[in-house]
């Protein structure tokens, strides 16, 4: 293949390039501003401002306040602390909804639970992927103490109608906590105007460092920590990691700078890639097209050809890409977000995620299209 990139990158929802502006910011505060922002003396106090300013950034992001935001190590610590401190909150109350299509950081927890007493409800997705809402309201009752549901899911980007779903949360007396992760700094975020009581995000998803995310809690909330201790005012015990919360901070702003511009173009890569693939390869399918979904993703069904050899073929060109979350992608199992939307096994093996970036290119793109045709040609000619 004659490609001009020495790889091209389509696995943004597992991981995201660091931007230059947070590494930047990053070594900047591990030169400038090591002292504990809970000493009181002069490089403590550096810290605290650092640690302001990131907060100011988060909170800018999402439309919600400073004070509302509690930094933790990563999205799944901020969905535990959401969850388990929602029902520890309503102690009467034992009961949680959620979907069939959720992160496996929230089934994973979910099914512990249960096996504490706590009774839960997986409301089932169309075959789009789309949330069964009647299903939903059905499922909310007095005994509710939590709804929570990704915004944006992380295999098929489809969106959930999180405005609906917490209004229906809020007229039945729970709580709701929507997993964010990868929706944030992709599509607008406003809890000025989705009343979500509990939001979740990380920073390798939208191009800040590993090892930190953090949880919204809405004013007025008192959620019980899950690490006891003083710092994030008692909501979150340990000395904060300020690097990695200032890169933070600073990915959230790159996010808001310019973000419908960068939608647009980024949408318009996406589409370019999943048209030509589908004219190229007639076989092939979106799972979830014809829904709402985030810009940046595509999970495509290339029938007759696994998906694992598929990457693996790929992977040998310099095309980087997933079947799926990258908590599970390691496995042999068919992905659970598919066959639930409806997908047989076989074609849920089938199918393959891509997702872009700010840092994808038009070029890179064609780099991937020269590949992906090729390698699915030279499969269907060796099983002729």
């Amino acid at each position: 293949m004659n490609g001009t990139h020495k790889f091209v990158y389509l696995d943004n929802n597992a991981t995201t390039q660091v931007a230059p502006q947070c590494v930047e910011a990053m070594c900047a505060s591990l030169q400038d501003s090591y002292g504990n922002p809970s000493s009181k003396h002069g490089s403590g106090a550096v810290a605290k401002r650092w640690l302001g300013d990131a907060r100011a950034q988060v909170a800018s992001l999402l439309h919600a306040t400073p004070p509302e935001i509690v930094f933790t190590s990563c999205g799944t610590e901020s969905n535990h602390m959401a969850i388990q401190g929602a029902l520890a909150l309503s102690p009467r109350k034992r009961h949680v909804v959620t979907s069939t299509v959720e992160h496996p950081s929230t089934l994973l927890l979910l099914k512990h639970l249960e096996t504490q007493g706590v009774r839960v409800t997986y409301v089932p997705v169309d075959k789009q992927g789309r949330l069964e809402m009647a299903c939903l309201e059905r499922a909310v009752d007095s005994d509710t103490a939590l709804v929570t549901l990704m915004w944006a899911n992380n295999e098929t980007g489809v969106l959930f109608p999180v405005e609906q779903v917490a209004a229906i949360a809020r007229r039945n007396g729970a709580l709701f906590h929507t997993d964010a992760v990868q929706a944030a700094g992709k599509i607008p975020l406003d809890l000025a105007r989705v009343p979500a009581d509990l939001l979740s995000l990380s920073g390798h998803k939208l191009h800040g460092p590993k090892g930190i995310g953090a949880l919204f809690v809405r004013k007025g909330i008192k959620l019980p920590p899950l690490f006891f201790g003083h710092q994030e005012r008692g909501r979150r015990g340990g000395t904060e990691n300020v690097p990695a919360i200032v890169g933070l901070g600073v990915a959230c702003r790159l996010a808001q700078e310019g973000m419908d511009d960068e939608l647009t173009r980024v949408k318009a890569l996406r589409d370019k890639l999943e048209a030509a693939i589908l004219a190229q390869i007639p076989f092939a399918r979106v799972n979830g097209a014809g829904t709402e979904r985030v810009p940046n993703t595509t999970n495509i069904c290339f029938a007759g050809v696994n998906g694992e050899m598929l990457l693996d073929r790929l992977d040998k060109n310099g095309i980087f890409a997933s079947s799926g979350a990258a908590c599970t992608a390691g496995g042999s199992a068919p992905s659970h977000v598919l066959t639930a939307m409806g997908l047989e096994q076989e074609a849920a093996m089938d199918s393959v995620r891509f997702s872009l970036s700010r840092y994808t290119t038009d070029s890179m793109i064609d780099q991937a299209l020269e590949v992906l045709q090729a390698v699915v040609q030279d499969k269907h000619a060796e099983a002729a």
